[in-house]
């Protein structure tokens, strides 16, 4: 048996967990640049708030309603996700991590335990120690336990917990979801079942077998089985390697100051390097890219990118830093506003693979030893504390976030304060 443990509303539950006046009140978070919603509350979902939605198309629904909005805290937000996946980590022997605010438990060898009582003590403990109320879905699948926790959210909501121990409750929760709600179904293939005549997961299980293989390819194969009761996805106990890394983000606002924007592709060099040494790998070449606002089509438009071939597979932030600025210098061209600017990492290899050319004359080890300093002063005391000097401190192309919360969890100066 596995469980699929689902944060409810995440980003809008990390926000209530620091305010409790908006309990029951619509709150909504908001994207990069404060954008689009990108999370809500039950309560924003009732007043008919739809996810992706442009805030700006939006602001009077936010006044008429008094919807709380917040600009995106993923500092907060991951501290939290981190907390409630170690607390996990107390109840099952492997677990898997699939999202910032789901996680797979495998359940396989709790033979002898009550499966539904454990799910409403996972809920309890969750909530008693971090705060962040979840769901837990059971079942003989990551398929069937995926959805197992939307129909507990759905039919079970007080209890948030369903376990699909039988076939009768496994029946029951087949017939109640919808094909587009099926995980792993998109919208072409929730068309095509549906111009079939299939419109519920119970519908899926009653077709034959090779129909699914023949219309749906490996992908149909895979799900028939897993609806079935056959596990057919295979477990990702350790997250595998990221094969590229790409950082990006649009400026606050337009810019066509060269040094603003030098300053945010150094910073996302930095964050790339970070990101590489974190997984143990090197970057084989990279990509500087750059572009205006494409929807502004009053002012003049221009998109170029370069790659650049690094002599030896590399990892270190000066460096990277470095063939940033130079493929920057190459692609900037004045009198244009740009949006936005991002570095990519290519052709990753292990850093123990690595390959150095003859004619390296870095000293790599000393370099690793440094970073390696450099990036557990970083986790301690806080992002980019040591950083290159070319990534300044201004941080003047950021992004727009008027509705920033506090670092409530990681910033001693951002701590919540208690009046007694």
């Amino acid at each position: 048996m596995y469980a699929l443990v689902d944060c409810n509303n995440f980003y809008a539950s990390c926000e209530r967990l620091f305010q409790p006046r908006l309990e029951g009140k619509p709150v909504v978070v908001l994207s990069n640049n404060d954008g689009c919603v990108i999370a809500r509350s039950d309560e924003a979902k009732a007043i008919g708030i739809e996810m992706g939605t442009p805030a700006f198309k939006i602001e009077e629904v936010f006044e008429q309603y008094k919807v709380s909005v917040f600009s995106s805290n993923y500092t907060l937000y991951g501290d939290l996700s981190d907390r409630v996946m170690k607390t996990l980590t107390d109840f099952v022997p492997k677990m898997e991590v699939y999202s910032i605010d789901e996680s797979f438990l495998d359940m396989s060898e709790l033979i002898y335990t009550d499966l539904t009582k454990l799910g409403i003590e996972i809920r309890q403990t969750i909530k008693q120690n971090i705060g962040i109320p979840v769901s837990v879905g059971i079942a003989s699948t990551k398929t069937l336990a995926k959805m197992a926790n939307r129909y507990a959210k759905k039919k079970y909501k007080k209890i948030g917990v369903f376990y699909a121990a039988n076939k009768e409750l496994v029946q029951e929760m087949l017939a109640f979801t919808q094909v587009e709600d099926i995980w792993g179904v998109g919208r072409q293939y929730a068309s095509l079942l549906k111009r079939n005549g299939i419109h519920t997961a119970l519908d899926v299980t009653n077709i034959p077998e090779e129909w699914m293989r023949k219309n749906m390819t490996v992908v149909g194969q895979r799900l028939w089985n897993e609806l079935h009761g056959k596990a057919s996805v295979e477990w990702e106990y350790e997250a595998p390697a990221k094969k590229n890394i790409c950082t990006s983000r649009s400026f606050g606002k337009l810019t066509g100051d060269k040094t603003i924007i030098a300053e945010a592709a150094s910073n996302y060099a930095a964050a790339c390097a970070a990101k590489m040494r974190k997984q143990n790998s090197c970057a084989s070449s990279m990509c500087v890219f750059i572009n205006t606002n494409q929807h502004k089509i009053e002012q003049p438009q221009y998109s170029r990118s370069i790659v650049m071939e690094f002599q030896t597979p590399t990892n270190l932030t000066g460096e990277i830093i470095a063939y940033a600025l130079r493929g920057l210098d190459i692609i900037y061209k004045e009198g244009y506003l740009f949006k936005k600017v991002g570095i990519i990492m290519l052709g990753l290899v292990p850093e123990s693979q690595r390959q150095t050319s003859l004619f390296d004359t870095i000293d790599r080890e000393k370099n690793r030893m440094v970073l390696g300093t450099v990036d557990k002063l970083n986790k301690l005391m806080g992002k980019d504390v040591v950083r290159m000097a070319s990534q300044g401190y201004k941080r003047r192309y950021k992004l727009r976030a008027e509705h920033l919360s506090n670092r409530y969890t990681t910033n001693i100066n951002e701590i919540l304060n208690v009046k007694i």
